[in-house]
């Protein structure tokens, strides 16, 4: 079948080892599902399991991709939840969490598999497209905002670098929910697009904002981190998923954080019932992923040459 694989780690030119070709078709094992990969849209995961980050050298050659939605094997139109193990689900009870092409093949192919237990049911209301945005970039901004910020209708939201996957998911969400959201970006474009999205305003990164905010939805890490710890009102909640820009801010801020007891939480992924609410909040409400452009799977390298320039906003999705 063909795909879209890492064949090689290269840490600093990363899409040097990507390959695109003829794979092997995924076997059947017990209590594992197959699916027919209609939609798989593109993480900064890939771009770091290419980097070798979660992804070993004795797992190559290893098909990327750890979100997608299709068909089982008796029709159903499905959507998959791409962190395997945490429950022990179709894997054994010892094995610990991983996501989807750190041990096992991903879904730029045409088929996956998968176990049982990871395979929902995709709503009406959503196309493959739209569904295959969700489980990883949609479903972390959720779990970020609704269960580790703890935010509720009225509250105030910081989201740093709006344009990327998990930010645009966090200002449409919160819209949604009745948040009052603020955001940042480098480029002028990407403000614009963030406010038509539903953010009240849209600043540049360390701008001063009209008020304190009750949590930040921080992704970007050491360029934006100082300004997000700054940015909350006493008591407030920096809930972090990411450090695209690095891991080693210059001021980590911590009098600021002890003396105003702010709150710090990481935030990785999502669980399978927090997939199954945000696929119902979409149905319900008519919230649908943002999304930069549709590519062929043989087109894959475009859609991860424009991932790795930052030049996008929203997700990339690859069809079969």
């Amino acid at each position: 079948m063909f795909a879209a694989y890492a064949a090689r780690i290269d840490r600093d030119q990363p899409l040097n080892g990507l390959e695109l070709g003829e794979r092997p078709a995924p076997g059947a094992r017990p209590g594992w599902v197959t699916v027919n990969v209609k939609a798989a849209s593109l993480n900064h995961h890939d771009l770091w399991s290419l980097r070798g980050v979660g992804l070993g050298e004795d797992k190559l050659p290893m098909i990327l991709g750890c979100d997608a939605a299709g068909t089982d094997q008796d029709g159903n139109e499905v959507v998959l939840h791409s962190v395997i193990g945490q429950s022990g689900h179709g894997v054994g009870p010892d094995e610990p969490r991983s996501i989807l092409t750190e041990r096992y093949q991903g879904t730029f192919a045409e088929q996956v598999t998968v176990p049982a237990w990871n395979v929902l049911r995709k709503p009406a209301e959503l196309s493959f497209e739209e569904a295959a945005c969700l489980p990883t970039a949609w479903l972390t901004a959720y779990r970020m905002l609704f269960t580790n910020a703890g935010v509720r209708p009225g509250d105030s939201v910081l989201v740093q670098g709006a344009g990327g996957g998990v930010a645009t998911a966090a200002i449409v969400l919160g819209k949604a929910a009745g948040l009052r959201v603020f955001a940042t970006s480098r480029d002028e474009a990407k403000r614009k697009r963030a406010v038509e999205l539903g953010a009240v305003e849209a600043y540049e990164p360390g701008a001063r904002l009209p008020q304190r905010v009750d949590a930040v939805i921080e992704t970007v890490g050491a360029a934006t981190w100082s300004h997000s710890v700054k940015s909350l009102r006493p008591g407030g909640t920096l809930v972090i998923s990411g450090a695209t820009s690095g891991d080693r801010p210059a001021h980590a801020e911590l009098t600021r954080i002890f003396f105003l007891e702010l709150k710090v939480v990481g935030s990785t992924m999502g669980s399978k019932d927090e997939l199954e609410d945000l696929l119902a909040f979409c149905a319900a409400t008519g919230v649908r992923p943002v999304i930069d452009e549709v590519l062929p799977l043989d087109r894959a390298r475009e859609g991860f040459e424009k991932l790795a320039s930052g030049d996008l906003f929203g997700k990339i999705v690859l069809t079969v």
